[in-house]
């Protein structure tokens, strides 16, 4: 029976220390996950910039059929595609400025 307590008293104290060694400040950790993630920003521009172009090259075809085919929303349909066009290049400048 003391055998068994004395097992499970090591087992508690070996399972606590381990825990308690593998703890630290953790400032290597976040260290690490913000040179990532800062990584990851200057592709991840391209890519909304390379989006708001092919989004641009869309809006331009379907803003020329409707003016080809005499459709009465033509300027509406064109404000559309070059705000969403413009909200993409803003939106993707001002977040990296924010986190570079």
């Amino acid at each position: 029976m003391i055998n068994k307590k004395v097992f499970l008293a090591s087992t508690c104290f070996l399972a606590a220390y381990a825990s308690l060694q593998a703890q630290g400040n953790g400032s290597g950790g976040i260290i690490e996950a913000t040179s990532m993630i800062t990584s990851y920003f200057e592709p991840a521009t391209k890519l909304v910039y390379a989006i708001g172009a092919v989004i641009g090259l869309i809006g331009g075809m379907k803003v020329y059929g409707k003016f080809s085919s005499g459709d009465p929303d033509t300027s509406k349909t064109a404000a559309s595609w070059f705000g969403a066009c413009i909200f993409l290049i803003v939106a993707a400048t001002v977040l990296r400025s924010f986190f570079l």
